[in-house]
Formats: C-alpha cells, structure tokens, sequence
C-alpha cells in the first residue's frame, strides 16, 4: 500500500517538477535589454504619436501572430512579452489612448492618472523590478513615496485620530507597537500569518493555472491543493475574521483592515489570503513612476513596434471571430458603421472575464458549459468612484506630500461600507465613509517643471453601479442635469472631508474638480459595472477551484485571457496576469526565468560598481 502511494507521489511530483521548470519555448529574458536611460519627453505631441495611433486597416501589420484586446498592463504586459521573442502582435484599444488604467488625461493645464497610486515590491534587483525594466528596456524609473507612505485616519474631526504606516519588514510592525503598546502579540501574530498566506504560498497560485487542467482538477478534487498550498487552504477566513481574533483595540484592527480598498472588498467579505498579498507588497516600500503613469505606455510600445507590430486606439472591438470549429481566428473592430475583420492565429484577451464571455463571444459559444462554469465562479467587482482636483498652488503651499491618506469616518467599517452602499443614492453621497487620497503632483519629481504652480488630488471610493445605471445610455459628455447634480453632492461632501483633513486646501484653491463614477469607468475602461478592479475578490475568488479553472487557456482553442481576471487586480497583479498567460503561451515558465535575471542582472551591476 505504501509502496503504491510513494510511486503516486513520485510521479505526481515529477510532473509538477516538469511544468514549474519546464523551458522548451523561447524567453523574452533570455538577455538584459536595458538601455541607457534616455531624456524624459514631456511634449505631448511626441508621446502622443506613440499613444494616441489611431485604428485604420492600413496600419494593420501583415502576417500576424496574436491580436490582444485591451491596452491596459495585462494587455501591453504579454504583448511586450511577445515581441521579445520575435512575434509580431497588434493590440488594439478602445479609447482615444493606450494604457487602459496607467493612462492620463489632462483638463484645464492639470495632468491627472486614473489608476496608477502607488506600486509596491520595486526594489533594485528584484524580479517585479527586474520584470519592468525588462518590458520598458530600463527607460521607466521610479520615484519612491515617503516613508510613512499611508496614513490613516480615523473618526469625525472632533475625534481624529491618524496613523502613520511605514514601510520595512521590521520597521512596519516595530512602529505598530509605538502606536498601540500592549499590542505586541497581536502585531508579531498578524506579521507571521501575513507571510505565511502569501510570499511563501503565491507560487502555488500560479502554477495551478500552468499545469494541465486534468492535473490541477486532480489536485483540486483530491484536496491536495489546500495540502500543499497555506494560501488556499485558508482564503475561506475573510479578514474581519481573522483580525477580530487577534486583538479587541478597535483602531488596530483598522490598522490590520485598512488596505481593503486596494482591492474592493469589505472586511468581512475579503480573503485574508489576498489582503496579506497587498500587505506583503508593500513592506519594502512604495513607488510612484517618474513623468506620470503614461510613462509605461509609452516605453512599452515602442518594443511591440519594433518587433513588426503594432498599438492602436479607437479599435472597438465588437466580436471575436471562429471557425466552423470554434477556434479563435480574429476579432471584428468596428469603424463608424463599418465592420472590419483582422485575422491572426491566436487572441488574446485583456477585456476582463465577463466583457470576453458575455459581449464578445457569440451566443452559442457563450451558453457552453465550460464558459458558464467560468462565470458562475466569478462577480464584478466593486464600482469605482474617482474624483479629480486640481489646485492653485505648489506642493509646500497645499501640505501636500509623497504620501496617501486613507481616510474612514469611524472605525466599524463593515458596517459604515455596508450601510453606505444599501443606501439612497443621495444621503449615501453626503456621507462616504471611505476615502482615499493621493498627489500624484507631490510624487512626480519632475511634476513642477512641467506644471508649475499646480497641484493635483486624486480622491477614490466606491459606488454603486446601479445609483448611476439610468444615465449609462446618454452622451458621456451630456447626461443630464439629475446626473450633474448627483455628482455635484458627492463632490461637495468629499470636499468637505479633504478641507478637514488638509487645512490648506481651501474652496479658493480649487481650479478644477469633476467626479468619475461607475458608468465613466464603463466608458472609458471598458469596465460593465464600473468595477476597477476587474471581478470580485471576495473569499470564493481564492478557492483553489476557481483559480485552477479560471487561467489564461479558455475553453476555446487560440483564446486566452490576460491579466487582472487571471491573477489578482491591481498594477502588479494584472502583469502577472500577463506573465502567467506569456508562460501558457511560450510553454515556458516566465516567473522563474525573470527571477533568474533579477539575479544575473544583479551579479553584473554589483560587478560594474566594484
């Protein structure tokens, strides 16, 4: 009997052995291909010509070998990949730019990004920084935010309380301590589970979704996947679960919650797996990309181009196209009111799970019971609410900082978060228990010489799809008084809380302000319920099924999915979501090839400095 279960076990571990190691296709990070750095182009005009090309079937490069949907990081993300080996893809875009959420836009001489904050884990040498020198060929740099890099604060003015959170993987907890003194158990505790559930796990993660779908069933059905994985066997415990055994000091317990909104999911409702997945990322620091987040657009393309392809936007894409057996073929862009067909052997999605399935699949394809078992796994996620300010006055005027505050009216987020949402669209809007707020101006060292005098804020929350569906039909640009006056109340009472917040922000200094609510991100992002985050990523999204089903290979041959849907959301997550879907595609595991240079890369500069 033992003898049988040791031969299982061997030849169970010699195929995952062979898929976590395998290398038979070619390696985009074969050789280090980062450049001198070269000047920062602030013109629009030039990075416009990259940007903003706009979709004509004449520039549509011959003999192609993938088309990706989407030009967000997922999407650009395998496409750079690609090219780096020689393959020559067109990603086409929506919008009137590339970027998706790394994209920026400017009203009123204020620059303002959408989605790009702050990114973690970007120290020098290691393989997520490594990974993006590689894709921009080492013209991205990055700014690192001051340390602290959040602030919390918590209750009415009359009761404010604010914490400082530093980055470090001693000083985080170390400061903790300082702040709450008798804590010291309830912090060590809540550092050791953060590691364990995800740096040491999250490989498993990705590798469910590289093995072959009978394997990872295999794994999955066996509960051999929970045996092997910390991470799955515990992303059933939601965060308010697992912190409410820790300690009974209500603002620690905020401390250990607060970066839920990096993600979209009440407490209570989010694994901890995922919540110590964005905890862990920023323990060595945060980072902002210098000249703005258009910068990572704008040094990816040019490597798409270079290897024979191309970037184009206002490129609809309306349909993929099959054949008569079901393998993907093409996609259809639509321009004006013309349909045009582009072929290419493989395609590859950066749309999201539920704009892929339910808009751009035919209706036969749709209904088959492998794609609907895709879907009923997954939700949308949380509607975004972003607003936009831009302000007379330097960083020094305003009390502006390289930093982010994380601001919550009381300490009970659960129950502040769900009786927002389930309430009036209007009395929820003059009382939005969650705000977050950050300068993009203070971040940007080189924000003053392109702008002087001008600061920016970038304000996000959350809101409800539905409080804003009647208006999703109208003009984007003209939707009606009702809908104005609706984001006038929103606008009007996060102001509010800003002013309070930075005393030196007053009514006067406001230059700009327009709110993007859920059916903006529709528009422009391509999100169907105004999710900025792409699906929901609650407990059932961490289950060791839905990760080993959902992955870049669909159910339909030539068709693969990309980014955040694939991996976990954010910047971070959706370039994984990249590398995973690269990795499926090249049949190679590029997770450890760019862990292997982030080391020799790190021998040879090391060298260079000696």
């Amino acid at each position: 009997m033992w003898i049988i279960v040791a031969i299982i076990c061997a030849a169970l571990a010699a195929i995952l052995y062979k898929y976590v190691f395998r290398t038979s296709g070619p390696n985009p990070f074969d050789i280090d291909t980062r450049e001198p750095l070269k000047p920062l182009v602030t013109q629009k005009k030039e990075k416009n010509k990259v940007l903003k090309q706009g979709f004509l079937a004449s520039k549509v490069p011959e003999k192609l070998d993938a088309i990706v949907i989407g030009s967000g990081i997922g999407g650009l993300g395998v496409a750079v990949l690609l090219a780096k080996v020689g393959k020559r893809v067109l990603v086409l875009e929506q919008h009137d730019r590339a970027g998706g959420c790394c994209h920026t836009f400017t009203e009123k001489g204020f620059e303002f990004d959408v989605g790009i904050h702050y990114i973690g884990d970007l120290l020098e040498h290691k393989p997520f920084r490594c990974m993006l020198d590689q894709l921009t060929n080492g013209q991205l740099q990055w700014e690192p935010l001051d340390n602290p890099f959040d602030q919390v604060v918590l209750g009415p003015p009359g009761n404010r309380r604010t914490y400082p959170i530093y980055s470090g993987r001693n000083r985080f907890p170390d400061e903790l301590k300082k702040l709450f003194p008798g804590e010291e158990a309830a912090i060590d505790e809540y550092m050791r589970l953060v590691k364990v559930w995800s740096g040491h796990n999250i490989w498993f993660l990705g590798l469910l979704k590289l093995i072959p779908v009978p394997l990872a069933k295999f794994l999955v059905y066996t509960g051999l996947a929970n045996r092997l994985s910390f991470f799955f066997r515990m992303a059933s415990r939601s965060v308010t679960e697992v912190v409410n055994e820790l300690t009974k000091n209500n603002d620690l317990r905020v401390i250990f919650s607060y970066i839920f909104g990096t993600y979209g999911n009440m407490p209570k409702e989010a694994s901890f797996s995922m919540h110590s997945l964005m905890v862990c990322h920023y323990l060595t620091g945060a980072w902002y990309p210098i000249g703005g987040a258009s910068e990572i657009a704008y040094h990816m393309i040019p490597i798409v181009e270079k290897a024979g392809g191309a970037v184009l936007v206002r490129a609809p894409v309306n349909r993929i196209l099959f054949n008569d057996n079901k393998e993907a073929i093409g996609v259809s862009v639509m321009k004006g009111q013309e349909e045009i067909h582009v072929h290419a052997p493989m395609v590859i999605s950066n749309a999201g799970i539920f704009n892929t399935y339910q808009r751009l699949l035919p209706k036969e394809l749709q209904d088959m019971p492998a794609i609907q078992k895709q879907l009923g796994m997954m939700k949308n996620g949380a509607g975004g609410l972003s607003i936009f300010l831009g302000l007379t006055g330097t960083k020094e005027d305003l009390g502006l900082k390289a930093d982010n505050y994380w601001i919550f009216t009381e300490h009970n987020m659960d129950e502040l978060v769900e009786t927002y949402l389930k309430g009036n669209r209007e009395e929820s809007a003059k009382s939005v228990p969650i705000l977050f707020v950050a300068s993009p101006s203070a971040k940007d060292p080189t924000w003053e010489d392109r702008s002087p005098g001008k600061s920016t804020l970038s304000l996000v929350s959350f809101a409800n799809y539905e409080w804003f569906e009647e208006w999703k039909d109208d003009k984007v640009t003209n939707r009606g008084t009702d809908y104005k006056e609706l984001k006038q109340i929103f606008c009007d009472s996060i102001l509010e809380v800003v002013m309070s917040v930075f005393p030196k922000i007053t009514r006067d200094k406001v230059e700009f302000i327009e709110a993007g609510t859920p059916i903006t991100n529709t528009h422009y992002i391509g999100a169907p319920k105004g999710e900025i985050y792409g699906a929901d990523h609650g407990t059932a999204r961490f289950s060791a099924e839905c990760n080993a089903t959902v992955r870049p290979q669909t159910p339909l041959k030539n068709l693969y999915l990309t980014g955040q849907d694939v991996f976990v959301c954010g910047f971070a997550g959706a370039l994984a979501g990249a590398l995973t879907c690269g990795s499926v595609i090249l049949n190679r595991n590029l997770h450890l090839d760019a862990i292997a240079l982030a080391k020799k890369t790190k021998r040879v500069d090391t060298k260079k400095l000696k």
